[in-house]
Order: structure tokens, then C-alpha cells, then sequence
């Protein structure tokens, strides 16, 4: 999925993505929250129409960004109240609030507010970020129940579908425990988060190895911020099938020098 944090892939309109088959884009909950605001997206009909894209969005929760504001955040079971890094104002991001931010975005596949938990990561910094990784979930998943119910809808009719998101740092058991509990739940696909925060590659992958066997096989597996080519080759012979990576690639052209 290219990465649309504000609502843009940098450098590409949406021509580009479509000249390049882009089935999905990413764009981030935090930032759009913070500007250009839901107001303005709401009256844009959307973030679609905001957008000018036609095809699917998938819209993370920001956890990940309010977890790495450190200092300008607390954390607590009733959720996160951070200061935006923009304009310093305090706000307040629940799982239900979360959910209803992504409702008015219009999102296709909505992410679920969870607690990403650091590398390296003490066991009992784990257990509580996987205890309530769970109970943001189930709070989560009933608001989105009822939101379906108001609008009439079916949990399998035509409406934004909702994934769960697996917890655990790098502890085997605790990542299957994660695993069990999310999907006990019920989602429409499984997430592995809490990768790709300074671990090395080949611990990011033994845990694909521990969850991947505790997760649905007919429903879809997202692996949360990778995307180097390598990794997702050989993340699919493993059984993933969403990827998003954002990254930046300078080439520099030396002159002057033979070979170059």
C-alpha cells in the first residue's frame, strides 16, 4: 500500500498511482485529525473526495504516531491524551473516538486504536500494552457494531470493514496470547503490529513465524510497516498479503569519478 499519510503520496497524484496499478492507499488518522481537521473533510464529502481517489483507502489509527510523541502524551485504560505536535492543543483519542474519527473519513478498512509497545521492550511493559491492546478491541469493535447498527447495516453487508491488531513485542507466548484474544473477537482481517520499531529483520520475521499459524486462513493478513521488497517476498511465502513501508531513497550521482 503506498503510504498517503496526509492524504497524498509525496511526489505522485493519483494519475501516477493509477499509471502504477495501485490497488490501495494508506493514509494516517493522526494527522488528518490534526490537520486538515475533520471539518474540512467532512464537507469535502469524505476523504475520498478529499482525495479525488475512487479506489480503496485503508486508514491507520495513529496510534503508532501518538505512542512516539513520548513526552507530549499519557497513556491510560480510558485512552490517550496527547498535545498535537502542530499547535500544541490537547486532545483525547478513545477507541470508540477513533472509530468515529475513521467514520467520518469514509475509510474502506479501518485500524483500531492499540498500544504499539517499543523494542527493546520489558516483559511487563509488553503484558500491559497486549492487556489493553485487547480491551481497546473489544471497546472498538462493539462502537463499530453499534455505528453499523444505526446505519442499518449488517456486519457483513456493503460497509467500512474493521481489522484487529496483534500485540506482543517479541515474546512468543504473549504474541499468541495476543493472537487468540484478537481474533476470538471477530474482525475482518488480522494485523501483526509492533514490527518494524528497531528490531532486527530476522527477529521481525521469527515473530511472523509465531503468529502467522494462529491467524484465520481466510481472512486477510496485514503486516504492519514493512514493505522493502525482500521483506514482502518473503513475507507472502509466509502467508502475508498487505504491506505498507514509508521511505525515502536518495540516489546521489557522483561526478567526475571513473565507473561512476
Amino acid at each position: 500500500m503506498p503510504v498517503g499519510t496526509n492524504a497524498t503520496v509525496k511526489t505522485l497524484g493519483c494519475e501516477d498511482l493509477i499509471q502504477i496499478e495501485s490497488e490501495i492507499v494508506l493514509s494516517n488518522t493522526y494527522h488528518l485529525f490534526i490537520r486538515p481537521g475533520m471539518e474540512v473533510i467532512k464537507n469535502a464529502g469524505g476523504l475520498h473526495s478529499f482525495m479525488s481517489w475512487d479506489r480503496p483507502i485503508l486508514t491507520d489509527s495513529g496510534g503508532y504516531q501518538v505512542f512516539s510523541l513520548a513526552k507530549l502524551r499519557k497513556i491510560q485504560d480510558e485512552g490517550v491524551q496527547f498535545q498535537s505536535h502542530v499547535d500544541g492543543l490537547t486532545h483525547l483519542f478513545t477507541p470508540e473516538s477513533v472509530i468515529a474519527i475513521e467514520g467520518i473519513l469514509g475509510s474502506d478498512i479501518m485500524m483500531p486504536l492499540d498500544e504499539c509497545a517499543p523494542f527493546p521492550c520489558e516483559r511487563k511493559d509488553a503484558e500491559i500494552s497486549l492487556r489493553r491492546t485487547t480491551l481497546w478491541a473489544h471497546r472498538a469493535k462493539d462502537f463499530f457494531l453499534e455505528e453499523c447498527s444505526k446505519k442499518n447495516l449488517s456486519p457483513g453487508g456493503k460497509r467500512q470493514l474493521l481489522f484487529g491488531i496483534v500485540q506482543g513485542a517479541t515474546y512468543e507466548d504473549l504474541r499468541g496470547r495476543s493472537a487468540s484474544q484478537i481474533t476470538e473477537i471477530g474482525f475482518d482481517g488480522y494485523a501483526i503490529g509492533g514490527v518494524s520499531v528497531g528490531e532486527p529483520v530476522s527477529l521481525m520475521f521469527e515473530t511472523l513465524e509465531w503468529v502467522e499459524p494462529c491467524l484465520p486462513k481466510d481472512h486477510p493478513r496485514y503486516f504492519m510497516g514493512i514493505g522493502m521488497p525482500d521483506q514482502m517476498v518473503k513475507a507472502v511465502g509466509m502467508g502475508v498479503d498487505m504491506f505498507d513501508l514509508s521511505s525515502t531513497v536518495r540516489r546521489q550521482f557522483l561526478e567526475g569519478l571513473d565507473g561512476e
